[in-house]
Parts: C-alpha cells; sequence; structure tokens
C-alpha cells in the first residue's frame, strides 16, 4: 500500500492541533494519538523514516 504525503497545510494543522491540545493538558502521546499519526513516526526525522 503506498503512503499518503501530506501537503505541507496538513502538517502545520496537525501541529497547531497537537499543541492545543497539549496546551490543555494532554500529555504528547495523547496528542499525537487524537491527531491519528503513529507516535514512532513523530520522533523520526523524514530522512530516517525512509531508511537511510
Amino acid at each position: 500500500m503506498a503512503r499518503k504525503r501530506h501537503k505541507a497545510e496538513e502538517i502545520v494543522a496537525k501541529l497547531r492541533q497537537v499543541e492545543v491540545l497539549t496546551a490543555q493538558g494532554k500529555s504528547a502521546a495523547e496528542a499525537i494519538r487524537s491527531i491519528e499519526v503513529h507516535e514512532a513516526l513523530s520522533r523520526c526525522p523524514s530522512t530516517s523514516a525512509k531508511g537511510s
């Protein structure tokens, strides 16, 4: 299955959403799960996620 490529605007919106959720008292892990991003991907730079 091909990976979905997100547009820059979508990424910024998701990051803002995480920022709001953490400001409301949610942990970073909870906020990341709520925007439907795998927690491991949130820690990896894009180059290491590609396996290089």
